[in-house]
Parts: structure tokens; sequence; C-alpha cells
């Protein structure tokens, strides 16, 4: 049996990666360290809660008594790390929370993984690996034409995206340094079930839900490339598997819609299905954010031919799913839009 530390294990692409992986293998046990932040949130484990393969710890990536005591404890063969601060507009007001989870907690689990895997007279265990879950943003921006590569330069516009492109950097680091068993995933823009409303596509639906105005930052036309968040996860356990150690891969669906085209979506199907008083009246345009990027396409062409890793679902499959999950979840949707998330929702769209 295969032990990982998961991180960041009930947030969004986390919780979906641990339901995946439980649901896949009968061979797997998972660590979920989780800071349980205002993101985090166990209802998204409801499914895994009495699985024996599964535990979970409350405690921050950057307590280095509470990881070393867990390699200690698990023997790990495995770290994911998702755990981050994750919200663009959020590292704009508070840049060192992020400079602190997304870097020194990522130079944290690296240093008692190594602690834990090497020794001098060894060397690294057999099988062991560490991988960095990242995004595209640390990528920049694109013009109209061109997708990023696995050697495109990083250029992040955002704290969020600078904290990200740091712990990268120290991720390649150590396996530059210290030869250590690394590989990094930078992924496009994921949508799915257990996705915290402060992102696009639930905050839109939770705000058709309740007529309330439909925020789109400057001209509506930024454009991002939509994964579904299962297809993410059959990547990462693909490269957690089988890639090429020290390799960087880029996990995209060549899904590029403008921020506007999902809006009016999300207004097509809840119009046509659930409430015909929902209609583009509800669309307010506001200030452009800070540094906003203009277009993010990815190219997964490596981990395409490297894997034979492909995105199993279509937009327009994924996101009438994605709808229909919320709409079937209201309850989840109403606890978790309560308390903490209020006081950053407010700030957000003034």
């Amino acid at each position: 049996m295969k032990t990982y530390l998961v991180t960041g294990g009930a947030g969004f692409i986390g919780s979906n990666f641990v339901l995946y992986m439980l649901n896949k293998y009968n061979d797997v046990k998972i660590v979920n360290l989780d800071a349980l932040t205002y993101a985090g949130n166990l209802e998204n484990l409801k499914e895994v809660e009495n699985n024996p393969n599964h535990v979970f710890v409350q405690g921050d990536i950057c307590d280095q008594e509470l990881v070393t005591k867990l390699f200690d404890d698990y023997k790990f063969d495995y770290v994911v790390n998702f755990a981050a601060e994750s919200h663009v507009d959020r590292s704009i007001r508070e840049p060192e929370v992020f400079a602190k989870t997304n870097v020194m907690g990522t130079v944290n689990l690296l240093n008692c993984a190594k602690n834990a895997w090497y020794t001098e007279e060894n060397g690294w265990l057999d099988g062991v690996k560490y991988l960095q879950v990242s995004t595209d943003e640390v990528y920049g921006s694109l013009g109209d034409t061109g997708y990023f590569m696995e050697t495109t330069p990083l250029d992040p516009h955002s704290p969020y995206s600078a904290s990200k492109a740091g712990a990268d950097f120290m991720v390649k680091a150590y396996g530059d340094t210290f030869k250590m068993p690394i590989n990094i995933t930078r992924c496009s823009n994921n949508y799915g079930p257990y996705q915290f409303p402060e992102k696009l596509i639930p905050l839109l639906i939770n705000n058709c839900l309740q007529h309330k105005d439909l925020p789109i930052y400057g001209d509506g036309l930024n454009v991002r490339d939509w994964l579904y968040v299962e297809d993410h996860c059959k990547a990462i356990d693909m490269v957690v598997r089988q890639g090429v150690l020290g390799e960087v891969y880029n996990v995209g669906g060549h899904n590029e819609r403008t921020n506007l085209q999902i809006v009016k979506k999300v207004i097509s199907y809840i119009g046509e299905n659930v409430d015909k008083e929902v209609t583009e009246n509800l669309m307010k345009f506001v200030e452009d954010r800070k540094g906003h990027d203009r277009r993010y396409g990815i190219a997964p062409d490596k981990i395409k031919a490297d894997l034979g890793w492909y995105p199993e679902t279509t937009f327009e499959v994924g996101i009438e799913k994605t709808i229909k999950w919320y709409l079937d979840n209201k309850e989840w949707m109403n606890n978790v839009t309560s308390g903490d998330y209020q006081k950053y929702y407010s700030k957000m769209y003034k």
C-alpha cells in the first residue's frame, strides 16, 4: 500500500483528488493535512469520512514539528502539495499571507520530506516523490495566439502568481541541488464540484440563485482555458505514478472561453432550467482587477505524449455537470457562503 501526504485536501482540487484516489484504488492510504481556512471544508470529504484509508489532520504546512511527526508516523511514499492561498483578489490585499503559505509552507514541506527520505549514506529512498501542484498563472499573460509551454519563462503579475512561481522555483532548486525526486504540474482554470464561491463559476451560480449582480471585470473578454477538475485529478495521479523525475507537466484542456462567455452560459442554463427571471440584466461590469492577465492558454502536448493523458470531459458537458451539481447541493453552498466568506465577499466587489 502506498501512503500519500495530501496537503490542502479539504479544498476544491485537493478534496476532488482525495475522492478520486480513494474511489479508484483500494491500495492507497491518504493522510490529508489541511488548515481549514475559510476555503477548506470537511463537508467536501463526507463521502470518505469513515474510510479507513483516509486520515484527516488539521494543521498548517508551515508547522515544522507537525509535518515532521506526520512523516515519522506514516512513512510517506508521496507528497502532493495542493495547499495554497489561491484567490488573486485576496493576494492584492494580503500579499504577505500568500508569501508565507505558498512559499515558506512549500519550503517546510520540502525540508521535512528531505529529512525523512534522504541520508548521506544511502541517498534517497526508492520510489518516493514530491509533486507540487502549480498554476498556469506563473507564466504571465499571452497575446491573441500561442500557448504556454513547459519551457515558457515564468512571468507572474500578481502576488498570488508570484508566490506560486516562488514555490515552483524552490521545488526545482531542491531537485537540482539535492537531486530530490520531484515533479511540478501547472494547470489551467479548474471547475467542478466543491469549488469555493469566490471563484467565477460558483460565484455566478450563487448570485443567479439570489438575483444578485453578476460582477464582470473590465470588458469581460479576458480568456481562460477551462479544465474539469476530475480530468486534472487523473493527470496528477498519472504524474505521481509515471512522471519522469524532475519534469514539469502542463495540464490544460484547450477549452478557451472569455469570462463573458462563461457568465452568459451560466445565465442561459439557469434561466432555461431553473428561474426564468435570471437574465443578462443581472450582469454588472466592474473596475478591472489590478494586473489582470488578458489570456491564458496551455499546451498539454508533453503530458499527452509522455503519459497518455488527455482531458476526457468537454467543456459543454463539464459546465452543465458543474452547474447541476451546485443546483443539487444548495445546502453545501448555503453553508460555505456563511460566516468568514461574507467578510471576503463584501470586499471583493464593492
